[in-house]
């Protein structure tokens, strides 16, 4: 299978099945120079990780990074990065004779490529996230080092922050993210459809604060095209909106385009960042093993728990590519 691969000038090659020996991914285009974090690294790793909540999946992964090329005494090289993770505790007899089930990717994969590795879902499993969170950290550790987002943004550092807005039927202010006590009531009820063998979906909103001014390449790589392209990517997204885009479809022009209505956009206007917050949201469907599948397996009841922070790295990536294409733009 080809396209497996996402970006032009900072790009990553995601590669490994959920119950095979490893996942990880090849970054290509980061330029030389950038401090590497580790900790930052492991700490994306930790947000996506399995078994790190009663409220998620079950299996107990590591999710400990190696890296294999590209990073000497602290720095980039600028050649291919690549960083795997190896599976510990992929549980494969859980598979065995399991019919097809119902949601999931199964039977599509094995029609269209005839030989398929089952197990978890194979490739089509989340787990493949894993190359992304990780892709993720190294294109947020080189926007902290580029003097694109330092110089253009005047109101401080660019921030990439999610945001959870809806879990099931609740409804999430800013202020009521993990560690407030209205999250606490979020995880009762994920416990509850957790031993019930039930799941709901979820909507959020990934906002990026102070981004530089000019990002994006009209005609066929709008910046909001890009950020459409890399969430919709993920297995679960079913449906993506910039700013206020579903709202203004209701306005009148002299509504919409009104002074002080630039939040409608979104942050993009013509394809193009504006330099204010680009906010954008998307919406993901309740977990597909449900009933006695999930109450025998390992399953999330609700994917957007950990699915956000693989938004947040998709975002990351993204900027990391316009910002590079960026540099092409004048003479």
């Amino acid at each position: 299978m080809s396209a497996n691969s996402f970006g032009h000038l900072f790009k990553i090659t995601s590669f490994g099945e959920s119950h095979g020996a490893a996942l990880g991914v090849v970054i290509d285009g980061c330029p030389s120079g950038v401090p590497f974090d580790q900790t930052l690294l492991e700490q994306w790793l930790a947000r996506r990780r399995p078994g790190a909540g009663i409220a998620v999946s079950g299996r107990a992964e590591g999710d400990r990074p190696k890296i294999l090329s590209g990073v000497f005494e602290g720095k980039t090289l600028g050649t291919p990065i690549c960083i795997i993770v190896e599976n510990e505790d992929a549980r494969s007899g859980d598979y065995k004779n399991l019919p097809d089930r119902r949601g999931h990717a199964d039977d599509v994969w094995r029609d269209k490529f005839g030989h398929v590795d089952p197990r978890g879902g194979g490739r089509s499993s989340g787990r493949e996230t894993i190359a992304r969170v990780m892709g993720g950290a190294v294109a947020q550790m080189f926007l902290r080092a580029s003097e694109a987002t330092k110089s253009d943004s005047a109101n401080g550092a660019l921030v990439v922050r999610g945001l959870y807005r809806q879990i099931g039927p609740v409804i999430l202010a800013d202020n009521e993210q993990p560690g407030s006590e209205r999250w606490a009531e979020v995880e009762k009820m994920l416990s509850g459809l957790k031993v019930e063998g039930e799941s709901v979906g979820g909507f959020a909103e990934i906002r990026v604060e102070n981004p530089p001014r000019g990002l994006g390449q009209p005609v066929f790589h709008k910046l909001k095209s890009d950020l459409a392209e890399a969430l919709m990517s993920i297995g679960a997204v079913t449906g993506v909106e910039l700013g206020d885009g579903f709202r203004m479809a209701a306005l009148k022009g002299t509504e919409a385009h009104a002074e002080g209505g630039e939040c409608l956009y979104g942050g993009i206007r013509g394809g193009i960042s504006t330099g204010e917050t680009i906010s954008v949201k998307f919406a993901v469907k309740p977990t597909s093993s449900i009933m006695d599948v999930a109450k025998k397996g390992r399953h999330d009841p609700c994917i957007l728990i950990r699915a956000l922070p693989v938004a947040e790295a998709m975002v990351q990536l993204v900027l990391a590519d316009h910002v590079l294409w960026a540099r092409l733009n004048r003479i």
